[in-house]
């Protein structure tokens, strides 16, 4: 049975439309604009220009393409190593199941964090470990609980004892 609606022209509510996946290049657009611009203004003053001014004139508009020549090298350029970038794929759970390895994990405080964690409100064991190896990389206890969601305290006792133990590795 077909569902009634208050309009033909109004779809059903459980249909949408297709997501249209939208890139914008807004950097790109304004250095096209800006180009543009200035080469309008180049060609309008060589026009306007005396005779005897357009050598220097057309001096410069090759300079303002040499300039166009760069920016577009330099945006392609720049387009091609975020992407390098961003095709770098992160590393894979070992098949044990461990997200990192014995070294990464040392100084790890299991028993501090089973006393102080209730087992209904255990976050995981790949969620404690990644805020631990966070810790140890220098992230404050606010981050890792903002992050990561965690509570609070159990944030605070990964980044202190942390600190703790890269002050004892110091010295």
């Amino acid at each position: 049975m077909r569902p009634y609606f208050h309009s033909r022209a109004m779809p059903p509510r459980d249909v949408r439309p297709p997501a249209r996946i939208t890139r914008p290049r807004t950097r790109e657009g304004t250095a096209l604009l800006g180009v543009l611009t200035l080469l309008l203004v180049e060609m309008v003053a060589l026009g306007l220009a005396p005779g005897r001014a357009r050598p220097l004139i057309g001096a410069c508009l090759f300079g303002a393409g040499a300039t166009v020549f760069v920016l577009v090298a330099v945006v392609r350029w720049s387009h091609r190593a975020m992407a390098r970038r961003g095709r770098s794929t992160a590393p894979l759970p070992s098949p044990d199941g461990q997200w990192y390895d014995a070294k990464a994990l040392e100084g790890y405080p299991k028993e501090e964090i089973a006393r102080l964690l209730p087992l209904s409100a255990d976050p995981g064991r790949n969620r404690l470990q990644t805020a631990w190896v966070l810790a140890a990389h220098g992230r404050d206890a606010a981050w890792i609980a903002r992050h990561l969601d965690l509570p609070a305290d159990l944030a605070r006792l990964l980044a202190d004892t942390a600190a703790h133990r890269a002050a004892a590795d110091r010295t």
